[in-house]
């Protein structure tokens, strides 16, 4: 099944106590797209500017990811720098420059509008809104956002919520959204705004989904080297709905599959900066990661 993808695609420039790299290949649309290309086609939709290196646009290419969606602008291309204390948790932002995507209008060609699955990365619900209105019969639409726009834009992301089928969300985010301290009770507040599948992300901590008045927690995988986890909650995104993207189902079984498939790409993503593992990785290694997966949480 084919999956669109509407989200930033940027030059990160990330500092952590493991190292340092600059103006490097980021964005949410680029984190989601790699991670769901090993499960199914990805269309990506996105803004650059006429910096933005060709060898970056290649590398989606070379996945097999459709960047017809990706226009080249006159100016420069989104950008954004940032850094992370020992524990990996806090971050600080040093700028965030939106350059060509300030002005970004999504506009789908023809074939992306037939996309079954679709992804709305945390871009202004307004747009998100202009993405769905232009989509012909999607099967699963999912959706991120972020503090900004729940501070900023609460009513027309509200709107957002009552046309998608699964929201994605960190915790403080979930808390701010609903006022709810207990995630427990933000999840289901969630749910009465109209997304009928919420996953509330915790970062090293793991993950909890609430579907059909049951909840389910994955945690993360455990790992001995961390170096990045900037974009780790798109690569998370990208690997529960492409996996998703495979089954014939949606139900409570092919759910839980896909949170452990998410934290599975979540967990490789970390593991360097950048999109460095996302890009190196095969069906079997996830498949493989699964396995042990299962293993260290069965009993």
């Amino acid at each position: 099944m084919s999956i669109l993808v509407v989200g930033s695609v940027a030059l990160d420039s990330v500092k952590t106590p493991f190292g340092e790299v600059h103006e490097v290949l980021g964005g949410s649309a680029v984190y989601f797209s790699l991670s769901a290309s090993y499960f199914s086609k990805v269309y990506l939709v996105g803004v650059v500017g006429k910096d933005f290196p060709p060898s970056y646009i290649n590398l989606l290419k070379d996945k097999g990811i459709d960047t017809e969606g990706l226009k080249i602008e006159k100016g420069r291309t989104f950008r954004w720098s940032g850094e992370y204390e020992y524990d990996l948790n806090n971050r600080h932002t040093h700028f965030t420059h939106l350059n060509v995507f300030k002005t970004f209008l999504p506009r789908l060609p023809e074939k992306y509008k037939r996309c079954k699955f679709v992804f709305l990365g945390n871009i202004d619900p307004i747009l998100q809104n202009k993405v769905l209105s232009q989509i012909k019969n999607p099967k699963l639409v999912a959706c991120d956002s972020m503090d900004y726009w729940i501070k900023t834009k609460r009513d027309s992301l509200l709107s957002v919520l009552r046309k998608v089928d699964i929201f994605i969300i960190n915790d403080s985010e979930a808390r701010q959204l609903t006022g709810e301290v207990n995630l427990v009770k933000a999840a289901k507040q969630i749910y009465s705004f109209g997304p009928r599948i919420i996953i509330v992300k915790r970062g090293e901590y793991g993950a909890l989904m609430y579907f059909n008045g049951k909840f389910f927690w994955a945690p993360a995988y455990l790992l001995d080297s961390v170096y990045d986890p900037t974009g780790s909650g798109d690569a998370f995104a990208g690997g529960f709905l492409g996996y998703l993207s495979t089954c014939n189902k949606f139900n409570e079984s092919s759910l839980r599959k896909a949170m452990i498939y998410a934290s599975v790409i979540a967990s490789f993503n970390v593991q360097d900066f950048s999109v460095n593992k996302l890009k190196e990785l095969s069906l079997k290694k996830i498949k493989d990661r699964y396995q042990e997966f299962i293993k260290l949480t069965k009993f």
